[in-house]
């Protein structure tokens, strides 16, 4: 019975798993991207973002920790020194799956996990979005508004040079 089943096994032992997770972990933040199957991408989820939020805080207690779970100096490195001030802002999420159909040999769904912050595509589309985003048109009601008060400032303007024009005299 899967009674509180917590996590995906993924049908293998728990040190093969664990070394799996922490293999991908690790090329995961050491090359921003990878490609496996979404069982895995989404087990790999749950282990690396604890991992990212840990970073934010960059101590010797959590640079032990994030060592244990990923085992390799370089990694480590890499994430506390490039990885978290890119995310220091972001209240979670990541990681982001994108689907890329199944595989040919067994009909595996794949997909391609990355982190979010250094992707450049989506980040560039971001900032295009938010040029176009500031024009608005304004409504009937608004320019007939507009028009009111650009002609009543004209007869007072017209007002005010015909008192002074005397008063030059």
């Amino acid at each position: 019975m899967n009674h509180k089943k917590k996590f995906n096994h993924l049908s293998r032992t728990s040190a093969h798993r664990k070394a799996m997770l922490s293999n991908m972990a690790t090329s995961l933040i050491l090359h921003k991207r990878i490609s496996t199957t979404v069982p895995k991408a989404k087990a790999l989820k749950m282990y690396v973002e604890p991992l990212i939020t840990k970073s934010k805080n960059d101590n010797q207690n959590s640079r032990r920790v994030v060592f244990s779970y990923l085992g390799q100096k370089e990694a480590v490195t890499e994430l506390f020194s490039e990885v978290a001030p890119k995310i220091v802002n972001r209240p979670g999420g990541y990681t982001r799956i994108l689907r890329t159909g199944r595989r040919i040999g067994d009909n595996a769904e794949t997909c391609i996990i990355e982190l979010v912050d250094f992707n450049a595509t989506y980040t560039e589309v971001k900032q295009e979005v938010k040029k176009t985003a500031t024009r608005r048109r304004r409504s009937s009601g608004a320019k007939k508004a507009a028009e009111a008060t650009v002609v009543e400032e004209a007869p007072k303007a017209a007002e005010t040079s015909a008192e002074e024009a005397p008063k030059a005299e």
